[in-house]
């Protein structure tokens, strides 16, 4: 139990030195409800942005004619979030990096999304597509709700009800796949 605590301390102690905290990364701050970090804040919804916009093409291409439509709807949508985005970070109201490139994780699922055809791509698509928007929902909703940056809390409100569509029409879309 000791030895937990001491683990336990030094990572809050080096969490300021990591890109991203340790409870963001690790999911316990979702799981607990606390807001991200204004870094984590950002560098998770530029993330979440660059995910949708390269899988959504994808789909463009290679999905059904039912995520077609969807898919140009989430690169019109988060195309315009990232801009935002940026715009509030380049304008100085927001003092936080924005990534240039996907993480690992997101990485490989868009490498997977780029091997498959047919029915598979649409499966993984969706599941990609319902997965990237709870996630999105509840990082803006802890950020609204508790973030540290009054111009950021904003705009993560007012993004909100899109991301809540998108997370509607993608799991309509599912449906409609099975």
């Amino acid at each position: 139990m000791k030895r937990t605590a001491i683990i336990l301390g030094s990572l809050l102690l080096v969490t300021p030195v990591l890109a991203q905290s340790v409870g963001e990364k690790t999911g316990v701050n979702s799981t607990l409800g606390i807001a991200p970090t204004t870094a984590d804040f950002v560098k998770e919804a530029a993330i979440s942005d660059m995910f949708e916009i390269e899988s959504s093409k994808l789909a463009q291409d290679k999905g059904s004619a039912s995520e077609q439509p969807f898919a140009a709807m989430m690169v019109t949508d988060h195309t315009r979030t990232s801009t935002e985005l940026k715009g509030l970070v380049s304008s100085g109201k927001v003092k936080a990096e924005i990534p240039t490139s996907l993480d690992s994780a997101h990485q490989s699922k868009l490498d997977r999304l780029k091997g498959a055809t047919g029915k598979g791509f649409s499966s993984d698509f969706n599941d990609y597509q319902i997965s990237a928007h709870k996630d999105a929902v509840n990082l803006f909703e802890r950020y609204a709700k508790s973030g540290d940056n009054a111009d950021l809390k904003n705009w993560a409100s007012k993004t909100l009800p899109a991301l809540r569509h998108h997370l509607e029409m993608a799991q309509n879309l599912r449906k409609s796949f099975l």
